[in-house]
């Protein structure tokens, strides 16, 4: 391939890039990364051309040239390709060609805001190319809270230190009312005057926020003549201005708080959005994923079918050929045996993608455990246009575990064994007593070398792990608080989860290691109908179910009245509110004993081939939850739960 200019990334006597764009051909195969702009490269290539055929090329001929190249640009590190989204086959072709020059992982796509290069990177099992790098909750709290900056006067301002464009909110201009006449006079006048401003890098002084805003809040804001008008009619024109904006505002980005996670999530990509974006966000990668994803997700190279043969992401080879750290990191061989696996099971699949989650979104701050890794799955049949999602999550007690417990490896994978099954079989007696969990649940393992402390270390174990369906819609602890401005939304909602309380209570769901109630920690998950109102809760995951079975419910109940405390300040009418979950609870509770009695023979039995052991076998848990199901007062346990909400 001929180039005109510099290689990629060339650097000057004061190490800046001497190019920063480029533009490669295919017709007749060459690179451009002349200094000047896309139009003068592809000019200097038509005059090469001419120049070494001795003649000028015809305007159908210069044509040809042109409509076979891809513009390119060069930031630090990356070469960033700008796709037609209609001719994906040349950014392809681009992309193919850049890794004779470039590491793959050096290689980004620009134009990610289109659905038609979304849909062509997810086809080839690469997400990963064009989402985000993740960033904790806790970290993203900490930007928001650390990007307060002022421009002369007060620390007004989010500040995205990228582009230099601060932004403001209608939270924190109506906050400002409250200044003395002469700092609210000069802060507004700052505010105006900064608003018709750009910065050395020709993005705005100061914006308004989110960016997405009617432009008429804007120019409101412009128009305003702090200098000459009278304060008090500065300050009507400005609560006219905060109505509009608050109005204009979609409603789950009226609570300006980090603990909203919708506005937090969309402040913290206004914030780290930067020029020549790559970055599709969660909601573009998987549509309708929960907006506690947003983040989270580490996507990973994936795999695609091409007439039926299976291609993994050239990453794997390169990574396996190099043994490059950073190639490694992006390699996970977890990831690539639930490839293999899937590619093995599902004969109509057409490409995977898949996504680490490295940390635990129903425990935030903790670290994962050692196997606790959860993994996210998206992959596309042939002759379906929307792709499905699963979720993955290791086995928490595996050989791996058992061996670092000392244990020697025959008795490590019999315990490792049980374990599965006992998980299976918990999930069956959940289901009997009425959780409304996952309708689908798989097994599977791969294997990889046990690293421990054990004798064993270096030895290939089988490692298991659960695959069930995403469950669309918003976990419980993670409702917008504009929600519960609705009293219809909020009465249903509350109804539902209060049915959902009385079943966690029955199964005796407990965090395992803490034993305190997991209840309303990210598991619950409330999915709307197509009237918007909650039509059900799915239980996500099952996890700590049976950890209680021997304490007399009653005890257990005044726990679950945290859930209505949690929204005092949420919804306009507390008391209706609690009713309608105490409500739920006795329903539920009741029901769920009835039909206990109705068949009590098939719960009795539906574990009797199972060990029973009264040292905590999951047969004896069985028993146990059904016998204290069976002695309980359903209208006394109610009536507890109303007494202790205090409501």
């Amino acid at each position: 391939m001929k180039l005109l200019g510099e290689k990629i990334f060339a650097r000057d006597a004061e190490g800046k890039l001497v190019s920063r764009i480029g533009t490669i051909f295919f017709r007749t195969p060459g690179l451009v990364t002349q200094r000047g702009v896309h139009a003068m490269q592809r000019i200097a290539w038509i005059e090469e051309i001419q120049r070494e055929l001795g003649r000028e090329l015809s305007p159908e001929e210069a044509e040809a040239e042109i409509s076979e190249s891809v513009d390119l640009v060069f930031t630090e590190e990356h070469v960033l390709i700008r796709p037609n989204p209609e001719r994906m086959d040349l950014a392809f072709r681009a992309d193919e060609e850049l890794q004779r020059l470039v590491p793959k992982l050096n290689i980004r796509f620009l134009n990610t805001s289109s659905e038609l290069v979304r849909r062509a990177l997810r086809e080839r099992g690469e997400n990963w190319r064009m989402a985000r790098a993740p960033i904790s909750q806790e970290d993203m709290a900490e930007l928001i809270a650390n990007s307060k900056v002022p421009v002369g006067e007060r620390p007004i301002y989010y500040y995205n230190r990228t582009t230099g464009t601060r932004f403001l909110t209608a939270e924190t201009l109506a906050r400002l009312e409250s200044l003395a006449p002469d700092d609210f006079r000069r802060q507004m006048a700052e505010i105006v005057r900064c608003l018709g401003k750009r910065n050395r890098q020709g993005y705005p002084e100061v914006d308004v926020f989110p960016p997405t805003m009617p432009i008429e809040i804007k120019r409101s804001l412009q128009a305003l003549k702090p200098e000459e008008a009278p304060v008090e009619e500065l300050r009507t024109e400005i609560a006219a201005i905060i109505r509009r904006w608050r109005m204009a505002l979609p409603s789950e980005l009226r609570d300006e708080s980090p603990d909203n996670f919708e506005w937090r999530n969309a402040m913290c990509q206004t914030l780290t959005r930067g020029p020549n974006e790559t970055a599709a966000v969660e909601q573009e990668l998987v549509a309708g994923i929960s907006p506690e994803f947003y983040r989270q997700i580490e996507w990973l190279p994936g795999v695609r079918i091409v007439d039926g043969e299976v291609v993994f992401d050239s990453v794997y080879a390169e990574a396996a050929r190099t043994q490059a750290p950073q190639l490694l990191a992006k390699c996970d061989n977890r990831v690539k045996s639930f490839l293999f696996n899937t590619t093995r099971l599902l004969g109509r699949v057409k490409y995977i993608n898949v996504g680490r989650i490295a940390r635990s979104l129903s425990r935030p701050g903790k670290p994962p455990r050692r196997r606790g890794h959860l993994y996210i799955m998206q992959y596309g049949n042939e002759g379906e246009d929307e792709p499905k999602v699963m979720m993955i999550r290791l086995q928490k007690w595996g050989v791996a575990e058992h061996l670092d417990e000392g244990k020697g490896l025959l008795q490590a994978i019999l315990e490792a064994d049980e374990y599965s099954d006992y998980v299976l079989d918990r999930r069956l007696m959940c289901r009997q007593l009425g959780m409304n969990l996952p309708h689908q649940l798989a097994f599977g393992n791969f294997t990889e070398k046990y690293r421990g402390n054990n004798q064993y270390n270096g030895v290939a174990v089988r490692t298991g792990y659960f695959v069930r369906d995403y469950e669309r819609g918003t976990a419980s602890d993670k409702v917008p608080r504009a929600k519960y401005r609705n009293p219809a939304w909020a009465q249903k909602f509350a109804f539902l989860m209060g049915g959902a309380a009385a079943v966690d209570l029955i199964v005796g769901r407990r965090d395992s290691e803490t034993g305190k109630l997991i209840f309303d920690c990210n598991f619950e998950v409330v999915v709307s109908g197509d009237d918007g109102l909650p039509a059900e809760v799915k239980v996500t995951d099952h996890a700590g179910s049976f950890v209680d079975y021997t304490h007399p419910l009653e005890e257990s109940v005044p726990l679950y009245a945290q859930f209505v405390r949690d929204r005092e300040k949420l919804v306009d009418d507390l008391s209706l509110f609690a009713k309608a979950y105490v409500d739920g609870f006795h329903r539920t509770l009741a029901e769920t004993q009835a039909a206990y009695r109705a068949r009590r023979t098939a719960f009795d039995c539906l574990f009797i081939d199972r060990p029973y052991d009264t040292n905590g076998s999951g047969a004896y848990r069985w028993a146990c939850a059904l016998r204290r199901l069976d002695a309980c007062d359903p209208d006394r346990l109610a009536a507890r739960l109303a007494e202790c909400i205090g409501c």
